[in-house]
């Protein structure tokens, strides 16, 4: 007996060194620290942002706690820190890349060239290109920017589509770039731009957490291209995907996706209880019922 308990606790360690060893280097690492370091924005209403005491809240940050949760179990440390550092569009790439943090809980759109630097989780939200400006300016559709000063943040997927957007409609543009959102918006309420363009959700955010939001209009345009969100972390890490994919499509099929979303788009949220009013896209009704992480462009 002495022996059959030998070789079975001698082959344990195998396995176990094994599966280790084929953890990958994300996995490794937040074992080894006991810590995960989550990356989050502080003006990305509802995905990412600072709400009451200045604390991160949103959509994105509820669902990395499920992945966190998940990590205590698969990784056996019940005893796992959570770390939150703030990035923003600039550096958001280059944090995932160095390592200093392992998945960004933000509101980052997956394209091709970004999955050529780091990897996505299945879709966890679907978007498209919208244009925000003051209702006092008379603007309606973008066409009426011919020639104008328009804003883009630095570092996010706006700025090619505004260039895009510029030569194919022959609007002449001059393009400025803010550092985050919020300088995005005081660019626009100031009258330094004419017209801010982003994603269609990230601006009602900011419209519904604007001092008047009456005094900003979107207008009028439709581009037909959708842009799927997911979690953000390492290239080339199969394990800690297979993870947070698990995870999330669990969610998806229970139902608990949905109630996640409600609480952050559809309901009062944090800290002015506000509510966006965004009810779920058809396109993103199809990646719950099916996860995928595709992107078209």
């Amino acid at each position: 007996m002495s022996k059959m308990f030998a070789l079975f606790s001698a082959t344990a360690i195998t396995v176990f060194l094994v599966s280790t060893a084929h953890a990958g280097p994300t996995l490794d690492n937040i074992k080894s620290k006991r810590v995960i370091t989550i990356g989050y924005r502080e003006a990305s209403i509802p995905f990412s942002y600072l709400g009451a005491d200045q604390k991160p809240v949103g959509f994105s940050l509820d669902l990395c706690a499920h992945v966190v949760e998940r990590l205590k179990s698969d990784l056996g440390t019940p005893d796992l820190q959570t770390k939150l550092a703030p990035v923003n569009s600039s550096n958001r790439i280059p944090l995932i890349q160095n390592g200093t943090i392992d998945i960004e809980c933000g509101g980052t759109a997956s394209s091709k060239q970004r999955l050529e630097q780091v990897s996505f989780s299945v879709s966890t939200f679907a978007s498209q290109t919208a244009w925000l400006a003051k209702a006092a300016s008379g603007f309606k559709t973008p066409k009426d920017l011919k020639g104008k000063t328009v804003v883009v943040t630095q570092g996010s997927d706006a700025l090619g589509i505004a260039k895009g957007i510029s030569q194919d409609d022959d609007l002449n543009l001059t393009i400025a770039q803010a550092k985050d959102h919020a300088e995005s918006l005081l660019l626009l309420a100031t009258g330094r731009a004419a017209a801010w363009v982003e994603a269609d959700i990230l601006l009602a955010g900011m419209k519904a957490d604007y001092s008047n939001p009456t005094d900003l209009i979107f207008l009028k345009a439709n581009y037909g291209t959708i842009y799927y969100y997911g979690l953000m972390f390492s290239k080339d890490d199969p394990d800690f995907k297979k993870i947070v994919d698990d995870v999330l499509s669990k969610l998806m099929a229970s139902g608990e996706f949905t109630k996640i979303y409600d609480k952050w788009f559809m309901a009062a949220i944090p800290p002015k209880n506000i509510n966006l009013n965004f009810p779920m896209t058809d396109a993103l009704k199809e990646r719950v019922a099916h996860p995928s992480d595709v992107v078209n462009y």
